[in-house]
Order: structure tokens, then C-alpha cells, then sequence
């Protein structure tokens, strides 16, 4: 759950009812890559007034079998479960870059991708000027 968004829009996230603004899909990306296109991303839903991103990680690399490893005559070392950047896109989303424009982050509902995405709700855009 996201602390700063009221319940019912904390419970029409969980259920998958509150459809995208927009979407980016950082699959075949590299860290640094991702990194750019997060914050330039966040930074246009932002300016544009959007409440609700997704962002596409991917759920990283899938568990092998024994079996598997055996029928290979080399393996590399088990990575972790969790794809790298399934992993530090919630980390960048609490720097300081991007801290003042977004709410909070949650696992997308399976329809928009599940555990292989998240939802960045935004803070409204204030008025500047004077």
C-alpha cells in the first residue's frame, strides 16, 4: 500500500481499477540505460499532470532446475531471483530526483503486468509562479 494515497485509491490500485496515464517498458535495457529513461519518464508524467505510471521491469531471470543444469556442460552462478531492475527501480524512485514528484510505488495487479511491474503514483503538480 501506498502511505500517502487515501484508501480508495490505494484499493482501485491494488485491483488493477485505475487504468495508466502512460507506460515504460525498460526490458533490454542496461542499468544505467533504465536509470535515464526512469527519470526523464517521471519527470514528463509529472510535468504533463499525470497521476499514475507503470513501469514495465520484467520479473528477471527464471528459476532452473537441476535437471536443466545438468543437460548444460556449463552454467553460470545462480542470479537472483528478482531481476536487477525489478530490484532498483523502487531504489531510484526514493532518490532525491524524484523523491518530491512521487507518492509512492507498488506491485502492479496482474493485468498490467504483476510482479513484473510497479505503478509510481504521483503527486499532483503544484502552481508555480507568482
Amino acid at each position: 500500500m501506498i502511505p500517502d494515497v487515501d484508501g480508495a485509491t490505494a484499493e482501485r490500485l491494488r485491483r488493477g481499477k485505475i487504468e495508466p496515464d502512460a507506460r515504460l517498458d525498460l526490458h533490454g535495457l542496461t542499468q544505467q540505460q533504465a536509470h535515464s529513461r526512469l527519470l526523464a519518464f517521471v519527470r514528463r508524467g509529472h510535468d504533463a499532470g499525470y497521476r499514475c505510471l507503470l513501469i514495465i521491469t520484467g520479473k528477471g531471470a527464471a528459476e532452473r532446475s537441476a535437471k536443466d543444469d545438468a543437460l548444460r556442460p556449463f552454467t553460470m552462478p545462480d542470479r537472483a531471483k528478482a531481476g536487477v531492475l525489478r530490484s532498483l527501480v523502487p531504489l531510484w524512485l526514493e532518490q532525491p530526483e524524484t523523491r518530491n514528484m512521487v507518492v509512492g510505488i507498488q506491485a502492479a495487479h496482474q493485468r498490467h503486468g504483476g510482479g513484473g511491474a510497479y505503478y509510481a503514483y504521483l503527486r499532483r503538480k503544484t502552481a508555480r509562479g507568482g
